[in-house]
């Protein structure tokens, strides 16, 4: 199977596959079953991660330890700021790993974030939707990653659009575990209500990306042009 190939397939896990999993996944196995969705989206993130990368040693390696580390940044930077409510970092770090890292790495840090991260706020039926949605943020950070690096307006809107697109998929768990369906009248309640959290995600995404895109950039810039881990 050649490169192009695997990464469709990737695609479609991405695009596809999980989201079908998380949203009806919820509806059929209910709340109190969300370890098997986790688990199941889980295995679909790492399946369309190892699907899509070039398998040269040494890349591979590199690629596996940044995101590695990225992703521990993440789940640091969610507990240093758990003392400030929705104020969190985990959103700048995933979407500087897709801009430096590409898609693929920028995806499986943001579902990897939202897992690792919950066994200490705690984990549950909104993990999936929380792994989904930071995993789209990377994704779409590494597709448009060129104009993010050039123009800071436009990493300051993505960012602030990412946390508006955060809060609206999560009202979108929310709404179906109030009415065990999706109800599109309660949704828009639901949006209203979240109004202020939503504008807390917003500054807090710019803020940090303010504060760590250009330092982390810089580091994460200097190894993918040293191992040839530029997509």
């Amino acid at each position: 199977m050649s490169l192009k190939q695997r990464k469709i397939l990737s695609y479609i896990l991405i695009f596809g596959v999980i989201p079908l999993t998380v949203i009806f996944g919820t509806q059929l196995l209910g709340a109190r079953k969300y370890v098997f969705l986790c688990i199941a989206v889980t295995v679909f993130c790492l399946a369309s991660f190892l699907i899509s990368i070039e398998y040269k040693q040494r890349t591979a390696v590199v690629g596996t330890v940044l995101v590695s580390v990225m992703t521990a940044l993440s789940v640091v930077g969610r507990f240093a700021f758990s003392y400030v409510p929705f104020f969190k970092p985990v959103t700048a770090f995933v979407i500087i790993t897709g801009v430096y890292l590409g898609s693929q790495y920028g995806f499986l840090c943001g579902a990897l974030s939202a897992l690792a991260s919950n066994f200490i706020f705690g984990q549950g039926a909104w993990t999936p939707f929380q792994m989904l949605a930071w995993g789209l943020i990377g994704f779409f950070a590494g597709a448009f990653s060129k104009g993010l690096v050039k123009s800071k307006l436009f990493l300051y809107f993505f960012g602030a659009l990412s946390g508006v697109a955060y809060s609206l998929f999560m009202d979108t768990w929310t709404a179906i575990y109030v009415d065990g369906t999706f109800v599109f009248s309660r949704y828009l309640t639901l949006i209203a209500a979240a109004a202020p959290v939503t504008a807390v995600y917003v500054i807090s995404n710019v803020i940090f990306l303010i504060l760590l895109f250009k330092p982390i950039g810089r580091r994460l810039s200097r190894i993918t042009r040293k191992y040839g881990l530029s997509e």
